[in-house]
């Protein structure tokens, strides 16, 4: 996703029917700009979480070929999610993930979901449609009027944000439905 001057704000909401939403999606201007994918997403931390524990996150992440890491820092209080964030690419998701434990941070915990990404001329934001195993999200991201604008146009209100993390979600599901909780990842290929 991108940032704007380096803090990233966005929304998550919980979709019923991705599929409809997808249509107003596009009724609404909006076209694919990157084809649904597969994302396979690995959160590293140290043993005693410092880093959650300072409400930060780094993240590596691939998406076929493309790697990115990723550091998040403590989110800002508002209707929205935000936090700084900065993200670049890496040449060998094999070699930072050794780097990265070498350093002493250790791979805790690891989700997947299937994106497809959503832009539109003279827009600001961007709309992405998340398939996970939890079920399917919404995610609008940009300026906090550019998403309450969006969501509205899309038949969302901030009553439906949703500010966790998809760790976060993972866990509330595992919860709420009595499962014990590893990682957020598809017990089989989706199509």
């Amino acid at each position: 996703m991108s940032t704007q001057a380096g803090l990233e704000t966005e929304v998550k909401i919980p979709l019923a029917d991705a599929a409809a939403v997808r249509g107003q999606i596009e009724a609404v201007g909006f076209r694919v700009s990157v084809a649904r994918s597969f994302e396979s997403n690995t959160i590293y931390d140290t043993a005693d979480q410092a880093l959650r524990q300072a409400s930060m996150l780094l993240r590596l992440r691939q998406t076929g070929a493309r790697c990115v890491v990723t550091w998040k820092g403590p989110g800002v209080p508002g209707p929205h999610k935000s936090r700084p964030e900065i993200e670049t690419t890496v040449g060998s998701l094999e070699s930072l993930d050794g780097i990265l434990r070498q350093l002493g941070y250790l791979p805790l915990f690891r989700y997947e979901k299937y994106r497809t990404e959503f832009t539109a001329a003279h827009e600001t934001g961007s709309i992405v449609l998340d398939e996970t195993p939890i079920g399917d999200f919404l995610e609008l991201e940009g300026t906090g009027d550019w998403i309450d604008e969006t969501a509205q146009r899309l038949g969302f209100s901030q009553q439906d944000y949703v500010l966790e993390s998809y760790g976060k979600l993972y866990l509330n599901h595992c919860v709420k439905h009595d499962l014990h909780h590893s990682h957020m990842v598809f017990a089989k290929a989706v199509l």
